[in-house]
């Protein structure tokens, strides 16, 4: 078909199509549109076959990526969320409470939660119960002038408040304590018996042959809650906080643990508020200075260090109502103390069985007719007797 007259034929338009697959350039072909004539299309049309044939077999050689693409972690992707918000370089997202990387890294074995906040508080509380002392080492308290006037505080501040006398400790279980432990097992209570059956030796050199006698004298409190006789300052003080020291370093040096950590303050306690904890639900929380006032300066009297114990705070206590000893060990006039009174004891079990022996041989009916001829007789019995 002729163009028509006076016009003149439009150029060819030509366009270079590069054929790509996974960013490899393939091949490239032209295209001519408009107004080209039959043998430019078939021309054209040629080439495009050609280009078509040469993208297939491109497209078969090309090699598809193997392996499944890698997805973002959880941890990466809350990295990278966190690192657009602000403060993410502090602990501020730790202190909210925002799950980090490092966090999701420490998680148990397959199938196993992550270990929360409360959980990991309780495994603590529960490991700090499983610690908690259940034995002490402690000097008795036998003198009987201390236990009266501790008896008379304590009788004095019922009266003025009778329902403090949950808080009141017996006189029977006074003592001072020289170290606090925890013992799990009868092998550790094994243990700390030989621990202060070995302390002996350096007890006895550090009192170098002497009494230590322990003067009380006037009261204190800790933060109002828990009430104490003291003890008077002096060389006693000293020597009596060296033994402690010994005592303390024999159970390390065997391996068993000291609970308490706090310097030695020797004192007695007969009043504690924790021992009745629903009377804070009552208004008392301290415990008022007015209540022993009287007693401040009261001289309660002397204590002579005779015996040192390995006690429980949880079996039962003994009839005298002091504390179940595991282990005691005894010197000084306390050691001279124990023998005389055993000694006195087995004298007195020989006469009991003396008297026996005579009660069963005037029981016999020859025996009393003999006795009562001789008596009638004028005849004495000494040979009898």
């Amino acid at each position: 078909m002729q163009p028509p007259c006076g016009s003149e034929s439009d150029p060819l338009l030509e366009f270079d199509i590069t054929m790509e697959h996974d960013g490899h350039e393939l091949s490239s072909a032209t295209v001519t549109s408009f107004n080209a004539g039959p043998a430019d299309k078939a021309s054209s049309s040629a080439q495009g076959d050609v280009s078509t044939e040469k993208a297939k077999r491109a497209k078969k050689k090309a090699k598809k990526p193997r392996g499944r693409k890698k997805k973002p972690t959880v941890s990466g992707c809350s990295d990278d969320l966190m690192a657009e918000l602000p403060f993410a370089g502090t602990e501020v997202w730790k202190d909210l409470g925002f799950t980090t990387s490092e966090q999701l890294k420490k998680k148990r074995k397959i199938g196993e939660s992550i270990e929360s906040d409360e959980d990991a508080d309780k495994k603590k509380k529960k490991k700090k119960e499983s610690q908690r002392p259940n034995y002490f080492v402690s000097i008795p308290i036998n003198n009987p002038k201390i236990r009266a006037g501790m008896e008379a505080v304590q009788a004095a501040v019922i009266q003025r408040d009778p329902r403090l006398s949950r808080v009141l400790i017996p006189a029977g279980s006074l003592h001072i304590t020289l170290l606090v432990t925890h013992l799990g097992s009868q092998d550790q209570v094994h243990s700390a018996a030989c621990a202060l059956e070995h302390s002996r030796q350096s007890v006895v050199e550090l009192l170098e042959g002497q009494e230590l006698v322990l003067p009380f004298c006037g009261m204190m409190s800790f933060r109002n809650e828990v009430v104490f006789v003291k003890l008077a300052e002096g060389e006693h003080n000293n020597k009596l906080t060296k033994i402690a020291e010994a005592v303390r370093r024999t159970f390390l040096e065997r391996g068993i643990t000291v609970t308490d950590d706090k310097a030695f303050k020797p004192h007695l306690t007969f009043m504690k508020l924790s021992r009745a904890p629903k009377l804070r639900s009552q208004g008392i929380k301290k415990l008022d200075p007015e209540l022993y006032a009287e007693f401040s300066q009261h001289q309660f009297g002397d204590e002579t260090l005779s015996r040192i114990d390995l006690c429980s705070m949880l079996k039962k206590k003994s009839s005298d109502g002091y504390y179940h000893r595991e282990k005691s060990i005894s010197f000084g006039a306390g050691r001279d103390e124990s023998r005389i009174r055993r000694v006195l004891d087995q004298q007195r079990e020989s006469v009991q069985r003396r008297l026996g022996s005579l009660r069963v041989l005037l029981a016999q009916p020859s025996i009393q007719a003999q006795i009562f001829q001789e008596l009638h007789g004028g005849q004495r019995t000494d040979a009898l007797l």
